[in-house]
């Protein structure tokens, strides 16, 4: 066989490995699923919204509402600090976003349309919640992906939001996968191991995030650890998190930071090494009249890890904002 056609062949067979490879590796099974009724807790309640039946928790009454949008791999877990102390200064929901907590999961085939999981679906999942519960206004809280669901809903509906606090958010790099890839991870091979991709969040590369969100890991218990595994009990929550993946998209939220028309607050760890402090100082330098607050010694998570410093903060901002 010529060198050429040597080579040709070759090239063939590694194509033919990339195409047919990723089709056929087998793939194992997630463990038995738990039902969600065996994973709720005492203060859990369900909602349908837009065709989704979410989870959520209420505490207080009155105004304020506060609704608190947790981030990426998080549930409404990650308010468990902060949601009561918060609570005796109005109302506070917290709901699972598409592919978290215990929200329902809808899978391919069952919606029409956009992807539930796109960013423009979550925000209006936001409103339906709003419009569901009687709430014309509300002081959005976001947490890292949270505050970029919150940031874009505030921008599509200044009129619902009566103030926005956006929590070491995900701005400038969030918002999800570049336009080049996306095409890509629509391939029938890349949807075949994308949930496979996504269960390492399950594994030591979920506990090393975790790790990452904190100043002092140290702090992290056990019970902590399990709070964020007990979602991953659920059927499908691979797949619902690699449609997530899919329909993420760049959110350009940074080319409209001078448009916010209500009253912002931005607060950072000194120490946030998934979204770093410097983003979050330029988001509040960019936003006209924002306010910021950085915490010391606290990481991506300041509503976990330094509670009372960023629950002062907030209080601070909702008794200026409501004189």
């Amino acid at each position: 066989m010529k060198p050429l056609r040597l080579m040709a062949f070759f090239l063939a067979v590694i194509m033919l490995v990339i195409v047919i490879g990723p089709l056929v590796i087998p793939i194992p099974p997630l463990p038995e699923p738990v039902p969600v009724s065996a994973l709720v807790d005492q203060d859990s309640q369900f909602i349908e919204v837009n065709g989704i039946n979410v989870h959520y928790k209420q505490y207080g009454s009155g105004a304020p509402v506060m609704i608190l949008l947790h981030g990426f791999g998080a549930s409404t877990f990650s308010w468990r600090e902060v949601m009561k102390p918060l609570a005796e200064h109005g109302t506070v929901i917290a709901f699972d976003r598409p592919a978290f907590g215990l929200t329902e999961r809808p899978m391919p085939g069952e919606w029409e349309g956009e992807s539930p999981y796109s960013l423009n679906s979550q925000i209006q999942l936001l409103i339906g919640l709003m419009d569901h519960m009687g709430i014309q206004q509300a002081v959005l809280i976001g947490n890292s992906a949270g505050g970029t669901v919150a940031a874009a809903a505030a921008l599509a509906h200044p009129d619902r939001v009566s103030g926005l606090v956006l929590v070491d958010a995900a701005i400038y790099a969030g918002g999800g996968a570049p336009a080049w890839i996306r095409p890509l991870l629509r391939t029938p091979q890349f949807d075949r191991l994308g949930p496979w991709f996504a269960r390492s969040l399950a594994g030591e590369q979920g506990d090393a995030f975790l790790r990452a969100a904190w100043h002092d890991p140290s702090k992290i218990t056990e019970e902590i650890i399990q709070g964020y595994r007990k979602p991953l009990q659920l059927a499908n929550w691979d797949r619902a998190l690699w449609e997530l993946t899919k329909a993420s998209g760049e959110s350009r939220l940074a080319e409209r930071l001078k448009e916010f028309s209500m009253p912002v607050l931005v607060v950072t760890g000194d120490d946030d090494r998934i979204v770093p402090t410097a983003e979050s100082l330029r988001l509040a330098n960019e936003i006209p009249g924002a306010r910021l607050v950085v915490f010391p010694n606290c990481g991506h998570v300041p509503q976990e890890e330094c509670p009372q410093p960023f629950l002062e903060a907030v209080v601070n901002f909702l008794s200026d904002i409501n004189k």
